[in-house]
């Protein structure tokens, strides 16, 4: 018997709640696929799949409090209230997660409505991450020095003045490890420390939720609209809902020399900034600060939020780089919620299929700035790398 579970329903990215509301307000009927990707090629120790089927099985029981809505409601104003009518009355529904076993390889889908089945991604991630840790009786560092480490990172951050934000729950060690991650940055005193990702502990430890919208988004809008008007068609539903709030916009779904062909001046004027997720960070500042220049745009008004697998070395690299060129801020994930002695698990889900109307899968596919690290479908790969005139 492993307790490892969900303590709210609000224990998701923010971006999974804000993309969910444009989602229910746009493309109400749109079925789609998920599938864990196991990059890590992680083993999974016998009864894994049980116990990953027993924490899932107790999700549906989760509900939006009384106080988690107050504080939607109150934190996020960009945010329709008959969506947080809508997820007060959400219960997951564990029939659309498949979960199988083969030796030590494990399979998990999720399918259904998109409205419905958008939620699952990140706490699966973490609930799998959490129970290999625990079923294969890997000791952590302790509670102390999980503390102790994550201050130490804080003063480095707050050295150099750039502000950052807790990113980590996909692939946080446990519950246990974020809460204490979250409780050492809000308890320190001259931080630089500015949210989390996560919208429970943004609540617990009153801070800001942040996040915008992820890759799925674009690679929704290719597979409905096809990949030349994927980028420009997704940003401009996402305007059509937020109005000009949550204004960070996700560059290289499809790489970030085709993002930028799309990114024209109305968005540029528009967006607050733009998220770095793969690729060279420092060539990516500079085609950005050279995307606005072009555009007759200061980029010291505008800001790059680095989200790619960051440490502080990176951080202090960017920032040298950046500085008094473009504003900038960090999104830092693992580094800090999974830094507990032990190495890392590198597991994914992505959105793998959109259902067309006739009932046909149409299969999804990433071209992020990593040469060589496209996911999905290898025919609509190269189709995608064809139409957007990508050249390896």
């Amino acid at each position: 018997m492993h307790d490892v579970r969900l303590n709210s329903i609000l224990d998701n990215d923010f971006y999974k709640i804000t993309m969910q509301n444009a989602v229910v307000k746009l493309f109400p009927g749109s079925i789609v696929k998920y599938e864990f990707i196991n990059r890590g090629k992680h083993q999974f120790p016998e009864g894994f799949d049980v116990a990953l089927r027993e924490a899932v099985n107790k999700m549906a029981e989760l509900k939006l409090t009384k106080d988690e809505k107050k504080f939607m409601a109150r934190t996020c104003p960009y945010i329709d209230l008959p969506y947080l009518d809508f997820l007060e009355g959400y219960h997951y529904d564990p029939s659309e997660v498949k979960i199988h076993q083969d030796g030590t390889e494990l399979s998990v889908t999720v399918e259904g409505l998109w409205y419905r089945t958008i939620l699952w991604e990140v706490p699966l991630l973490a609930l799998i991450s959490e129970l290999h840790y625990e079923m294969n009786h890997m000791e952590r560092d302790s509670n102390e020095v999980v503390m102790s480490k994550t201050l130490e990172k804080a003063d480095s951050l707050a050295k150099l003045g750039v502000n950052f934000a807790e990113f980590g729950t996909r692939r946080r060690h446990s519950y246990k490890v974020q809460n204490l991650v979250m409780e050492a940055l809000t308890h320190k005193k001259e931080s630089t420390f500015i949210g989390s990702s996560n919208v429970h502990f943004a609540m617990k430890y009153g801070v800001k939720p942040i996040g915008t919208h992820a890759h799925e988004w674009f690679m929704f809008h290719a597979a409905e609209y096809g990949f030349k008007m994927a980028n420009e068609l997704a940003l401009e539903h996402w305007v059509d809902v937020y109005r000009g709030d949550l204004g960070v916009a996700l560059s290289d779904t499809y790489t970030t020399d085709v993002f930028f062909q799309q990114f024209d001046k109305k968005f540029a004027k528009l967006f607050d900034g733009v998220r770095h997720d793969s690729g060279d960070a420092l060539e990516f500042a500079d085609k950005t600060i050279a995307h606005y220049q072009r555009h007759g745009i200061n980029p010291l008004f505008k800001y790059i939020i680095f989200s790619d697998a960051l440490n502080l070395e990176k951080v202090e690299e960017i920032t040298n780089y950046c500085r008094g060129k473009i504003g900038i801020s960090f999104g830092i994930g693992t580094n800090l919620t999974n830094d507990v002695g032990l190495k890392p698990m590198n597991i994914v889900m992505k959105l793998i299929g959109v259902q067309a109307p006739n009932h046909e899968w149409i299969p999804t596919v990433k071209l992020s700035d990593e040469r060589g690290k496209y996911t999905g479908d290898p025919k609509m790969i190269e189709l995608a790398k064809e139409f957007l005139r990508i050249k390896e």
